[in-house]
């Protein structure tokens, strides 16, 4: 493990810029909705916040963690840094990924339910955005694994872990990166991904998993399941019967609350808990 680089380090994935937002001027701000949930908005540089992997458990696996929030904001702690440190201290490196979102003023909730409610703008809203989060993606893919011997990662067990828009994110990654940029596996929790998809015939294992009373993410974790297995490739799905959209880290008292642990028996299951 390399000593210079420090829990919770921040690494800007382009330190000269990123490119296509040049001309951004919102300021990147955390900030809390009540009661106590931790966002981040105005992403404009995004970045890598490294938890790296407990050094008596490491086993050269790491994943690269993408918070939701709908595209307006990131859920940094719940979907992100908690996220981090769970994977890390059972030997897993984590970087969480603040990757690029859509302009927000003061009032962030509003202003995402008020594009949400509207189909049309909300498409017109992403879909400029949906190259910078492409770039962003294979920039911080090449980044981990273009360092990873700093941080005794091996390059081909470098996986992606995405949360609503967040799973979008890390879905796409597979979908629309070149073999050498995909994740070398991925993980859609509760995932915003619209629409059937074709998997590609050499896809990464896919884990999936959600809750029956989300719709949206339900729709689609069943598609991705149906892709993956379209092409005979990996993939394990999990829905619970309860626990709603976007519940990451936070206790809600249902069975949904260990949704991670079924993750950590997955990457055990893959072969990427043990040391090489």
């Amino acid at each position: 493990m390399n000593t210079t680089v420090t829990q919770n380090e921040k690494i800007l994935l382009w330190p000269e810029g990123a490119p296509g937002s040049e001309d951004w001027t919102q300021i990147e701000e955390e900030l809390y909705f009540p009661p106590d949930l931790k966002v981040v908005r105005n992403v404009t540089h995004p970045s890598l916040t490294v938890y790296p992997a407990d050094p008596a458990k490491a086993n050269g696996t790491a994943v690269i963690v993408c918070p939701g929030g709908a595209w307006h904001f990131l859920s940094i702690d719940k979907e992100g840094n908690d996220v981090a440190r769970w994977l890390a201290a059972r030997g897993v490196s984590a970087f969480v990924l603040r990757y690029r979102l859509l302009r927000t003023g003061e009032d962030v909730l509003a202003e995402t339910e008020a594009h949400h409610r509207d189909p049309g703008m909300m498409d017109s809203l992403r879909q400029p955005l949906m190259p910078l989060l492409q770039a962003d993606g294979r920039q911080a893919m090449r980044l981990v694994r273009a360092r990873a011997p700093e941080w005794g990662i091996l390059p081909e067990r470098v996986g992606m872990l995405g949360f609503s828009a967040g799973g979008d994110f890390a879905v796409n990654a597979v979908l629309d990166n070149p073999t050498e940029l995909r994740p070398s596996f991925a993980g859609a929790i509760y995932p915003a991904v619209f629409g059937e998809v074709a998997a590609p015939p050499d896809a990464p294992p896919l884990f999936l998993l959600c809750a029956d009373d989300d719709d949206m993410a339900t729709t689609a974790s069943l598609h991705l399941y149906a892709a993956w297995k379209a092409v005979k490739r990996p993939v394990e799905m999990h829905i619970y019967a309860q626990g709603g959209h976007g519940f990451g880290m936070q206790p809600q008292g249902l069975p949904s609350d260990t949704w991670i642990d079924r993750f950590g028996d997955w990457l055990g299951a893959q072969g990427l808990l043990e040391r090489p």
